[in-house]
This record gives structure tokens, C-alpha cells and sequence, in this order.
């Protein structure tokens, strides 16, 4: 399964392109799409919409997994996330893909094995689950690709816990007199 994993923003968006191939996780892809601060808010739109729609083509991407919202004292840095997250939320519609979000604490538990580790742990340890040389180059393209590891390594045990949850398909008949009740209660 390929994941695209984003970390959202105006002027830095990460992405990471995860791969899970037998039961091990291969880097695609990562690095940042980065928008110029004074051009106009729907051309910084654009220009990462047309990026994320460039890597869910190139990377044959089933699902894009990404950060939730933080709110914290800025809200209007909170509002300009929340349009990032939109324009992605667009690029997956339009391509019938499934988006997953992760707060940043998950994120950290995932990969790191707490929720409050700090970015440079992040970093390292998805240079050493990747296998790569070096770690990312950003904290925001090690972000989307821990994003990414996050959604593959709880993805496995999400499908099981949903395939035992599923009830079978069961014919209702047209008719309520026809059901059968059995009663199993013991009698003396």
C-alpha cells in the first residue's frame, strides 16, 4: 500500500510518500512544497493543489494521511492550515481517495513510542524505520512522512479489528411472521 503523508501548511506543506511492501516501509518520495509569502492566497492554493495532484498520480497513491488541526493561541495560522488541508481534502475527492487525520500526538506515539517526543526524535527515528542515510531534509518532510508511517504501521491492525467487527450479510425476510425464535433460556 502507498500513503501520502502531509503535513499541511500555507507556506510550508510536507509530504512524504510511504510505501509497505512485505511488511517492510520504503521512502518514495518526500520533501516540501513551499509558496511564496507575497503572492495572493489563491495562487499559493493552486500551486499546492497541483503539487499533491503531480505525487497522487506519480506514486499510484491509495490513501493520503494527514495532521489534524492544532489549535493553538494563533488562530488565523489555524485557519490558513485548515485551507491547506482543504485544497489536499480536494485533491483526494477528486480522485476518490480515503484521507486519514492524525493528531501530532499520535504521530509522535507511533513512531517515536511517545507522544511528547521532541522534532529531532521524529526525525531520527524515521531515518531509521526508512532505512535512510540521513534524516529528512525539513521538519516538515519528516513530519509527513512519520504521518505516513503512522497511518501504515496502525493500518494492518485497524483492518483486522474491522474484519472481525463486520457482520455478514444476512437475508431479512419480507415477512416478520416468518422469523423463527428460538428460546435457548434453560428450563427446570
Amino acid at each position: 500500500m502507498i500513503v501520502l503523508g502531509i503535513d499541511p501548511g500555507i507556506a510550508n506543506t510536507g509530504y512524504g510518500v510511504v510505501e509497505r511492501r512485505c511488511g517492510r516501509l520504503f521512502a518514495l518520495d518526500g520533501g516540501v512544497i513551499t509558496t511564496r509569502p507575497e503572492a495572493p492566497m489563491q495562487i499559493r492554493l493552486a500551486a499546492i493543489h497541483r503539487r499533491i495532484g503531480e505525487l497522487l498520480d506519480e506514486h499510484a497513491v491509495k490513501l493520503i494521511s494527514m495532521e489534524d488541526i492544532y489549535f493553538g493561541k494563533n488562530a488565523s495560522s489555524a485557519f490558513m492550515v485548515g485551507q491547506a488541508r482543504g485544497v489536499v481534502m480536494l485533491c483526494a475527492g477528486q480522485r476518490r481517495l480515503d484521507v486519514m487525520s492524525y493528531t501530532p500526538q499520535q504521530v509522535k506515539h507511533s513512531v517515536c513510542g511517545t507522544g511528547r517526543a521532541p522534532k529531532d526524535q521524529v526525525a531520527r527515528m524515521v531515518q531509521s524505520l526508512l532505512s535512510l542515510d540521513t534524516p529528512p531534509h525539513s521538519e516538515h518532510a519528516a513530519d509527513a512522512l512519520a504521518i505516513a508511517i503512522c497511518h501504515l504501521n496502525g493500518a494492518p491492525h485497524a483492518a483486522a479489528v474491522a474484519q472481525s467487527r463486520a457482520v455478514p450479510d444476512i437475508d431479512e425476510p419480507d415477512d416478520p411472521d416468518e422469523v423463527e425464535i428460538h428460546d435457548r433460556r434453560m428450563r427446570r
